[in-house]
Order: structure tokens, then sequence, then C-alpha cells
């Protein structure tokens, strides 16, 4: 039977955080020093991530991501991929990263299992790269990419956050991008999840502004937008690779929403924003059987919010940064 929410919205995609630990320190999500991070017994173990993933296989989810922190330094992470592909063969299966340790580890995921990649890059300039990350990395990112594209994992995405004022001058020549390699290309629009609460609306560019500024040089067909959270445009001259607008904040997604997320410890989310948690780990360990945690898992997807209400005037910020979530 389907996981189903009070509102009719069927989870079909579950995103699996593996570490809150990450080699970046990217300005918009954590500080300089890093943060408190989780100690190894407190982690979900591969064999339980393992059970979690299969019991939500068999309540219907289709989708699996892998998330962090930066997955590629949980140690286990090719043991993950192949016990996660064993349980859940005909699954979509997909790891986002940085890309700092693609170059070494991109042919083993692909030979373990794993289906694509989400590499993020918020710049493609290398002073301006390193100012965002606080890591002079562009240049072992560039070459992950080129270690995954020979790995056969086609086509690539591109995740970049986009800062008004620090990087938002740079969406055409990330579209340029696009065009030139066949890959796609999202802009994602900056949101309150950073562990230094520093956000501020006014550094919020309006995925619509960034829309308009690609289409005056390469125009832009839209595609029909299913659940997923992007709303993806191909080029009108049909050139290859495509750009798409993750609207979180401006133009909010959240009543096709078909997503979940289990944190690296073991937390059930129904929504990026939630301020409640439902623990899985617990029960885990304490030996529950799968019927038991399969009635956690539904009373917490019914109850899943309408929406996240960022744009109103009640908006809870949750305590967790992104880094601590699983993107």
């Amino acid at each position: 039977m389907s996981l189903v929410d009070s509102r009719g919205r069927v989870v079909t995609d579950l995103r699996v955080s593996l570490t809150d630990r990450c080699n970046f320190r990217c300005t918009y999500c954590m500080p300089a020093e890093g943060l408190a991070w989780l100690g190894k017994p407190e982690l979900l173990t591969v064999d339980e991530i393992e059970r979690v993933v299969r019991l939500f296989v068999g309540l219907g989810v289709r989708e699996i991501k892998l998330t962090g922190g930066e997955p590629t330094v949980r140690a286990e992470l090719l043991d993950i991929v192949a016990c996660i592909r064993a349980v859940a063969p005909e699954a979509d299966l997909s790891l986002t990263t940085n890309g700092f340790l693609l170059e070494r580890l991109a042919q083993p995921l692909r030979d373990a299992g794993l289906d694509r990649l989400n590499v993020s890059c918020d710049s493609l300039l290398r002073h301006r790269f390193e100012a965002m990350t606080r890591r002079d990395a562009l240049g072992q990112v560039r070459a992950g990419l080129a270690a995954a594209e020979a790995a056969g994992f086609s086509p690539l995405k591109l995740n970049c956050v986009v800062l008004g004022g620090t990087n938002d001058d740079e969406v055409v020549d990330f579209a340029r991008l696009a065009r030139s390699t066949g890959w796609d290309v999202r802009f994602i629009e900056y949101m309150p999840l950073d562990a230094d609460h520093a956000w501020e609306r006014a550094k919020v560019v309006p995925s619509r502004v960034l829309r308009e500024a690609i289409s005056a040089v390469h125009p832009l067909v839209a595609r029909d937008r299913g659940p997923a959270p992007a709303t993806t445009y191909d080029f009108a001259d049909g050139a290859p690779g495509s750009v798409g607008f993750i609207s979180s904040v401006t133009e909010p997604f959240c009543d096709t929403c078909n997503r979940v997320r289990v944190t690296a410890e073991g937390q059930l989310r129904v929504c990026l924003f939630s301020v409640e948690e439902t623990d899985l780990r617990g029960p885990l360990r304490a030996g529950a059987p799968d019927d038991e945690l399969a009635a956690l898992v539904r009373a917490a997807v019914w109850d899943k919010w309408g929406g996240h209400r960022i744009n109103h005037p009640d908006f809870v910020r949750p305590p967790r940064s992104m880094s601590s979530i699983g993107g």
C-alpha cells in the first residue's frame, strides 16, 4: 500500500543522509569552524540503512537519494550503495555530492550500482568558489565531473545555490555550460537553513529573475512539471542540456511534494522545514518488527504539513541546518 498523507500526496521519494560531516564550509550552510558532529555510534549502521530502505521500498518508494553532509566522506559509502541496490534493484538511486572526492569515487560508485549524480557547484570562478565554500577546490570538482562522465553518469546534474550580490551574475554562464556539455543545471533559491542563522530574504534571487536573464540570451521552453522540486526548461533552439529552478522560497511546490527524509542518526522528517521528527533509530535498535516501524512511518507521513510557510508571518525556522538534516 502506498504512503499517502492526509492531503492525498503520495510519497515515492526518500532522501537518506549518511553523515552530517562535510569537507566544505559553504557560507550559506555552516560556520568556518564546522559544527559539533555526530559520533559514529549515533549514525545508522550499514545494516540499519539497508533495513530502513527496504521498509520504505515496501511502502512504495521508488526514488532514493543519498545525501549528507557530504556523503562521500562516509567510509562505508560503497557498501551502502551496493546494499541499497541489492534491496531496491528497480529504484532510481542517486547521490548528491560536492564533487571533491569524485575523481576517485565516480567509477566505484557506478560499479556499486549508483544510477545518477548531483554535484553542487555554486561558481565557475575559482576565487568566488573559494569564497563561497571556504575551499580552493574548483579544480578538484571539475576533475570529479570529468571522472563522473567517464564512468557513464549521464546526464550529470549541477546544483547551484544562488545568492544575490554573490553569484547571481553567473547564471547565463552556467546555462552556456549546460549547452556545451549536455548537463542539467539547477538553480536553487537561498533558503533559511544555515547554521549561523544569517539568512536574509534580500539575498534570495527569485527564480523568475534568473529564468528571464537566461531566456534573454538562450530562449527556454518549459517541460511538463511532475512532482520533482525543479521546474525544468529545455533550450528552444534544441541545444543539449537543460536548466531547472528550485523555487522553495518564492514559488513553493509543497502541494506536489512527494519526498521524505531520514537523517544520519535515523530521524524521519516529512518536510525539509519540519520542527518535529519521528525517531526510527530507537525502535530499530530495540528490535521493533517491520510492521511497527511501518506504522510509525505511516503516522508521520499522514500528518505531513500542507506547506512550510516560509512566506507567512508564523513561519518557524527549523533548529537544524541543512547539513544536519540531509539535503
